[in-house]
């Protein structure tokens, strides 16, 4: 079992940044990969980075490339999502998620293959 704690989410006007951070508790957290993902009510949710065990691979969808950041602390069990020149558009709860199934192995971007999430952090950008 897993649990994945995030916060860090709020209200920025358009430019702006925040920094999200989830914490995972459980297995051994430098074991598995890590991904962002976000959602809007009735869509699906969609990735958005994600970074390999060791924090040596990272990848971004296009839509956020160049403004987020991910990265990670093993010391600390703790993922984090920098965010910068937020746009209305990034608009969306903001949910953590470990593959724990990857054990060393490829970062993966579909959310099915994702087996453990946390409870979302909602992130509005106003224009």
């Amino acid at each position: 079992q897993v649990q994945l704690v995030e916060s860090g989410g709020g209200l920025v006007q358009a430019g702006g940044s925040l920094r999200l951070s989830c914490v995972a508790s459980g297995r051994t957290f430098s074991r598995y990969n890590m991904g962002w993902f976000r959602q809007a009510p009735g869509k699906e949710r969609e990735f958005v980075a994600a970074i390999s065990w060791s924090g040596g691979r990272t990848y971004y969808a296009d839509s956020v490339k160049g403004r987020f950041t991910i990265s990670r602390d093993n010391a600390k069990n703790t993922v984090y999502l920098q965010m910068n020149s937020l746009k209305p558009e990034d608009t969306d709860v903001y949910y953590c998620a470990a593959d724990t199934n990857s054990l060393y192995g490829s970062v993966r971007r579909a959310n099915y293959e994702y087996d453990y999430w946390g409870q979302g952090t909602q992130v509005t950008v106003s224009s």
